[in-house]
């Protein structure tokens, strides 16, 4: 009972965010709902590893928050500089 109520709160959590994703002014409003959207997934993969006493949904979700990451960095380095085309023609 008290899981299901847990994993609710958790996917509420994620709906708002995705209502985010969907009315976020700017990119990276956009990218910081993904990746929080992302992580509540991970909460939610990691609480039914727990609940089924099950390894690979921890390992799973170990995989998966490296990717977030990984994803995080990515996005950061692509829209955290300027484009150099753009510097060169101001």
């Amino acid at each position: 009972m008290q899981l299901t109520f847990l994993i609710l709160i958790v996917l509420f959590c994620a709906a708002i965010s995705f209502y985010r994703l969907l009315s976020g002014p700017h990119v990276l409003d956009r990218i910081a709902a993904i990746n929080a959207i992302g992580i509540m997934l991970l909460t939610v993969l990691v609480i039914l590893g727990s609940f089924y006493e099950r390894a690979l949904f921890i390992d799973v979700a170990l995989v998966y928050g490296v990717l977030l990451f990984v994803d995080v960095l990515v996005m950061a380095k692509y829209f955290g500089s300027p484009d150099k085309t753009e510097e060169e023609n101001q």
